[in-house]
């Protein structure tokens, strides 16, 4: 065998760049996408914020400086009309005739033209519009100074600002009040401290060097600043704290303070007989030490303001018009931005090959204007598609979820159904009943006594309904509760109701009982 040369023809399909980066915004959450929108805005020069002025007011003020740059008669600027719902009409069908050709390839002199056309001054209101900041409106007070609405929103005073103000109130040294501001410093969030005192001693220069006997007696001071139980190193000594403070003659206190200090494994595997003959104490008074014990607050830090993370925005809102359930795309998650006109007019007429890397930041420019607006119309889309299978949700509650699966949505909006997989991911709807993600729409599919089908998710208000129900001295079991649920008409296993349980965060019937009785 000798090595042979030849010539083979095949037909392959690729994604073109335009569609790769049309797939990964759509994939993306609303977070993810708006610090994707801020880096190309930070990177590309022919992307600008639209401020949203109107028409009139930009015609007005770059008029002459348009003009100017590009030569031309100010008749000419309606050319760069189109809008951004000519842009929405077409974002699907001409997705791939406007693709940046491959390397050593030329772009083809229209994508200049294209892009210019893409630089309209909207209303403010279209569908288009994209708005700066997805999180926050800027307005203009009279003397022309910004004004920021979050400097009026009431903060929530943090565990740290209670402690520190407590601290305040303390007439001690300088160096005793530098030892208590670091412990303050070190606590964590539940108000427990998990730095030891050797490793904080070091974190301060001060002369002589602050030792750790100097930060023992600070941490007793933090920890009869404010609520019982701060600043403590560990559970036990978290619930020994609120048991001092506790007047001293509660009913069961003593023996508490003995149970945390020395048997709190014991009482944590209710080992009630165990506790007995350690401490030597009647049944009675174990019964009554260990609820006094449940009474105390393991995390007392919680007890205070603490920084929220809510991270979660609505990608669509779902509303009740005139009897009629309205998908609307959330405005805070639309990113208002635009190509700079005057750049983009000044790249045209500096007579730059299409191949320049200006070239390629145009049409990127144009690629992600339009591939965020294909983006919120397809979440639309399934969105529309969800609300009008799950209609009953929105009247009736869980109980009302029908079984879905992607595929329906899929085969009615004709997309793939990957692509309705990525439009539901991390995508989550504002509705009156609350935030629910898309996800959460599609429960699977559960058979009944009578053939036909109902959802995983109207199975689990069922059961919620029966444990609230049921008589707290008598709690429902796993077995009894697949039996009403048989008797219902639906089918389902004592472990998928189990299972069922364990999502809804609630503890088996004979634990049920015991706290009850605690």
């Amino acid at each position: 065998m000798h090595p042979t040369v030849e010539l083979r023809a095949k037909q392959s399909l690729t994604l073109t760049p335009r569609l790769q980066q049309s797939v990964r915004l759509l994939q993306l959450s609303s977070m993810e996408f708006a610090q994707e929108l801020r880096q190309a805005l930070d990177t590309n020069p022919f992307l600008e914020f639209d401020d949203g002025q109107s028409a009139e007011e930009t015609d007005t003020q770059d008029e002459a400086g348009l003009d100017a740059a590009a030569g031309e008669d100010p008749a000419t600027s309606a050319e760069f009309g189109e809008t951004a719902s000519a842009l929405a009409n077409d974002a699907i069908t001409d997705t791939a005739s406007h693709d940046l050709a491959p390397d050593g390839q030329d772009v083809p002199a229209e994508v200049i033209a294209d892009a210019l056309a893409d630089t309209d001054e909207r209303d403010g209101a279209a569908a288009g519009d994209f708005p700066a900041d997805p999180y926050a409106q800027r307005s203009t007070r009279h003397d022309g100074e910004d004004n920021d609405p979050t400097e009026w929103i009431h903060a929530k005073a943090t565990l740290r600002d209670h402690l520190h103000e407590a601290l305040r109130m303390c007439a001690m040294p300088d160096r005793d009040a530098i030892a208590a501001q670091l412990i303050i410093e070190a606590l964590d969030d539940d108000g427990y401290l998990r730095q030891s005192l050797d490793e904080l001693a070091k974190l301060v220069t001060l002369d002589p060097p602050m030792t750790e006997d100097d930060l023992h007696v600070a941490l007793t001071l933090v920890q009869r600043l404010d609520a019982p139980g701060l600043a403590a190193r560990s559970l036990s000594e978290c619930l020994s704290l609120q048991l001092q403070a506790l007047p001293s003659d509660t009913e069961g206190r003593d023996i508490a303070l003995q149970i945390v200090n020395h048997h709190l494994d014991r009482m944590a595997r209710r080992e009630l007989a165990e506790l007995q003959r350690q401490l030597g104490c009647p049944a009675d008074q174990i019964r009554i030490a260990c609820a006094l014990v449940r009474k105390l607050d393991p995390r007392p830090g919680d007890a205070f303001g603490r920084d929220e993370n809510n991270y979660i925005v609505p990608d669509v809102i779902v509303r009740s018009i005139k009897n009629r359930w309205v998908v609307q795309i959330n405005p805070a998650v639309q990113p208002r931005t635009r190509i700079h006109r005057m750049y983009a007019e000044m790249f045209a007429q500096c007579g730059a090959t299409s191949r320049s890397p200006l070239a390629q930041q145009l049409q990127e420019a144009r690629w992600l204007i339009r591939n965020a607006q294909q983006r919120f119309t397809t979440i639309q889309r399934v969105a529309e598609c969800i609300v009008a299978h799950q209609k009953a949700f929105f009247e009736y509650g869980e109980i009302a979820l029908k079984p879905m699966v992607l595929r329906d949505v899929a085969e009615e909006l004709g997309l793939h159904e990957s692509t309705v997989s990525r439009a539901t991911g991390n995508k989550y709807m504002a509705t009156p009943r609350g935030i629910f993600e898309f996800k959460h729409f599609f429960p699977r599919e559960l058979s009944t006594e009578s053939g036909g089908t109902c959802s995983s998710a109207a199975v689990r208000a069922l059961l919620k309904e029966m444990i609230d129900a049921e008589d707290v001295a008598s709690p429902l079991s796993d077995v009894t509760l697949a039996k009403l649920l048989a008797d219902q008409g639906v089918i389902v296993a004592r472990r998928t109701v189990a299972k069922y349980r364990r999502l809804m965060k609630v503890p088996p019937a004979e634990m049920r009982r015991q706290l009850q009785a605690s």
